[in-house]
């Protein structure tokens, strides 16, 4: 049951079309059925010739010529573009909902699914799935239609019957021993092209660094090593193809052979007619023809199937468990952050928080220090909602964050990290996907408060500049910058920025904290930092140790009662004086 489950997706989107599918399908079985009398059409031909009934023979060959000029050139011809149209609709359909489903994903999903794989599933396996409609109503047709013609052969000769019912048999047998075989190839194939595409993608987005880590020959390498199993795994799957395809030829020829002899023995002795042994060599081509189109398909059935487990993986999130939203929202928003009890660790560590609480205060800038791995970075996380306590609730001016619907709780926290990611487009384009109907006026008015408006002006052309993809084109300071503004233009009342100076010079830092400073009355700042440096004036500093809340003040205040602090800080001003 299981195989037919991973066409059930596949199935709803079919059932969409099915007005179109139905007229196709009807026309489809009109075309092949006609197909069972064009034997008998030219068994009859032909022995009308040779009684010399010329007029008779005509008349036959006319009924054909019209039957094959009819349905041929006009019904199937109409059939199967009606078939190609909804094969692309289909498509075109998997590729967006595979897309829009890859983007519902979990953020911690693509910790461990490699972004090469999810690309793979969207573009290649989305492209496998729109296999031949046209391809399968043929056969299926065909069948039905050999189906019927085996009690027309029957009632002519049960000998020739039966030999087509037992070559017909063995075709089944051959086809069921195959089909897992090559499945299976095909998908361990699938798993090798899904690292090369990993690994193209990551070496395009980081060409950067690969040319000044000097680390070519190192990728090198590695693609040898990924193509040479892609291209083992092809030779396999090629080998077993051509195994399968031999054995079917050879069926094929044993088909047409015996029935041929069979016919001309019956014909010697009198036991059959000249009309039904010519109706048997039109007859017997197509079951040739069903035989090798039955082959042909259970090789795209194979890739089919493969293809269409994948992307069901992602369509029905087989992989992880759905995000789950509320539908609740806050008519004005405050910024009031609480934790409450919070627990959690990541899957297979220890605690990171263990009931951890904390409440945050609207309109203030707000710090969280600590060393490397105490979980500052985690508690963005979980207010983003990237990962979700194991218990406690975390509050937004009193309504767990759980309850608010994904759209408001987008809407109202934002996230600044140290690599904020910009979208290969121009910089109106970038805030166009947060605002549609944003206007450059608008635009400019939030870079100013971001200290990013005159450099932007300085470009040629300005707000029409094209940023290259990940934001290449601007630098650290330039795209943290341009990230705050993307912030204010979505009215985030809650800002949190992850290190985000602390891979900037001193000059990029000074804009930061301007642009910091001046959104402080309106917006609740949450900085988690290493350079303490940037957060010295911060209204009050919280810090983090094992998980807890250990100490929180000023900056003064904790450098005279927190030594972690202190430590912290001295350590930092060390680092500056080398």
């Amino acid at each position: 049951m299981k195989k037919f489950k991973d066409f059930k997706y596949l199935w709803d989107l079919i059932k969409q079309e099915k007005g179109t599918l139905i007229v196709a399908s009807i026309l489809v079985f009109i075309g092949e059925f006609s197909e069972i009398f064009t034997g008998y059409l030219n068994g009859e031909a032909v022995s009308a010739i040779t009684k010399l009934e010329l007029k008779k023979a005509l008349i036959f060959l006319g009924i054909y010529l019209i039957l094959k000029i009819v349905m041929d050139g006009l019904i199937l011809t109409k059939a199967y573009q009606m078939l190609q149209k909804i094969e692309n609709i289909i498509s075109r359909k998997l590729g967006y909902f595979t897309y829009q489903k890859a983007l519902d994903l979990p953020a911690y999903g693509y910790e461990k699914l490699a972004s090469g794989e999810v690309i793979n599933r969207i573009v290649n396996d989305t492209d496998t799935l729109s296999f031949s409609f046209e391809q399968l109503l043929e056969i299926f047709s065909s069948l039905v239609g050999s189906i019927i013609l085996i009690f027309y052969i029957f009632m002519n000769s049960w000998i020739v019957g039966l030999e087509i019912v037992f070559f017909i048999g063995i075709l089944y047998l051959v086809i069921r021993k195959y089909n897992p075989i090559l499945k299976d190839i095909h998908k361990k194939r699938k798993k090798e092209q899904d690292k090369y595409t990993s690994l193209v993608t990551e070496s395009i987005r980081g060409v950067r660094e690969i040319k000044t880590l000097g680390i070519k020959k190192s990728l090198l390498t590695d693609m040898k090593v990924i193509i040479r199993n892609i291209f083992k795994k092809s030779e396999d799957e090629i080998d077993k193809r051509k195994e399968f395809g031999l054995i079917m030829k050879l069926l094929k020829a044993f088909l047409e052979v015996g029935v041929f002899v069979t016919c001309v023995i019956l014909l010697y002795y009198g036991k059959t007619t000249l009309t039904f042994f010519i109706a048997m060599t039109y007859y017997i081509y197509r079951y040739m023809w069903l035989i090798e189109n039955i082959n042909g398909f259970t090789q795209t059935y194979q890739k089919v199937a493969v293809s269409l487990g994948r992307v069901n993986e992602i369509l029905e999130n087989k992989l992880y468990p759905d995000e789950v939203f509320g539908n609740k929202d806050i008519d004005k928003v405050k910024g009031l952050i609480e934790f409450k009890n919070v627990s959690f660790s990541y899957p297979d560590e220890d605690m990171t928080l263990d009931n951890f609480n904390l409440v945050l205060e609207p309109n203030k800038k707000i710090a969280i220090v600590g060393k490397s791995g105490q979980g500052k970075s985690t508690l963005f996380n979980l207010l983003m909602r990237v990962f979700d306590p194991i218990k406690g609730n975390i509050l937004l001016d009193g309504v767990d964050i759980k309850e608010l619907s994904e759209d408001f709780l987008r809407e109202k926290i934002a996230i600044i990290r140290q690599e904020p990611f910009i979208f290969n487009r121009s910089i109106m384009d970038n805030f166009r996907l947060i605002r549609p109907d944003i206007t450059e006026e608008m635009v400019r008015k939030y870079t100013k408060m971001a200290y990013l408006d005159d450099y932007i002006m300085s470009l040629p052309k300005g707000y029409n500049t094209i940023l290259g993809e990940g934001g290449v084109n601007l630098s650290g300071g330039q795209k943290q910058r341009l990230a705050i503004a993307r912030s204010l233009a979505k009215e985030s009342k809650v800002i949190l920025f992850d290190e985000a100076t602390s891979a900037l010079d001193n000059n990029s830092q000074e804009y930061i904290k301007k642009a910091i400073n001046n959104l402080v009355k309106d917006h609740t700042i949450i900085v988690v930092a290493h350079r303490l440096s940037t957060i010295v004036d911060a209204d009050i500093i919280y810090v983090v140790d094992k998980g807890k809340i250990v100490d929180q003040g000023t900056h003064v205040q904790l450098l005279k009662k927190s030594l972690i602090y202190k430590n912290l800080y001295e350590m930092e001003d060390k680092n500056l004086e080398k």
